[in-house]
């Protein structure tokens, strides 16, 4: 990294900090899909229907990460006992 000052330029040993990734809270519905594995109009049946929650923002939809964690987990739960 070079730093200037009033006295010149010098080059420092200081590594550019890097940002922690912070991972998405909510998705869009595509992305709920890919991750998912299903089609964008299944995702949209599920939110219909009050399957999978969402967050509405004007004319965007957004999924939390969290309800597709705890509809995966439903999904085990309900395969296991049946």
């Amino acid at each position: 990294m070079i730093r200037s000052t009033n006295k010149g330029a010098y080059m420092t040993s200081e590594q550019p900090q890097e940002q922690p990734t912070i991972d998405p809270l909510l998705v869009r519905v595509d992305e709920a899909a890919r991750l998912l594995s299903l089609s964008r109009s299944t995702i949209y049946e599920m939110m219909d229907a009050g399957e999978l929650p969402s967050v509405r923002r004007g004319a965007a939809r957004r999924i939390p990460v969290a309800a597709l964690h705890a509809w995966i987990a439903n999904q085990i739960d309900t395969s296991t006992t049946s």
